[in-house]
């Protein structure tokens, strides 16, 4: 499965556009918590533990973004857009991170 955040594919023909695809994945609370209960793996202002789940939600979300693309018979993900947005409570107490994009076959 080929993913850009690009419109077009360099060199590669759209045969078929299949519609919007998406995969959502949702930090609760309990991250935060351990993550200002090891705040002393901060180094330079970066949390390693953090890191790895943004990552972790990162992948989750382009996960099943591929999946809803390859049970539409698509080969390839375009125009993907990542987005990050604390959701519940005022402050926030979870994190989401989405993915979507255009799932097409390419030829």
């Amino acid at each position: 499965m080929l993913i850009t955040t690009t419109n077009t594919l360099e060199g590669k023909k759209i045969k078929n556009y299949y519609g919007i695809v998406s995969g959502e994945a949702i930090l609760g609370a309990n991250i935060f918590k351990d993550f200002f209960a090891g705040i002393r793996d901060i180094v330079g202002g970066r949390s390693a533990s953090y890191e790895r789940e943004l990552r972790k939600a990162k992948e989750i979300a382009m996960n099943e973004m591929i999946e809803s693309a390859k049970a539409l018979g698509a080969n390839a993900v375009i125009g993907v857009d990542l987005d990050y947005e604390t959701i519940g409570g005022s402050g926030g107490n979870m994190l989401m991170v989405s993915a979507s994009g255009t799932a097409v076959q390419i030829e």
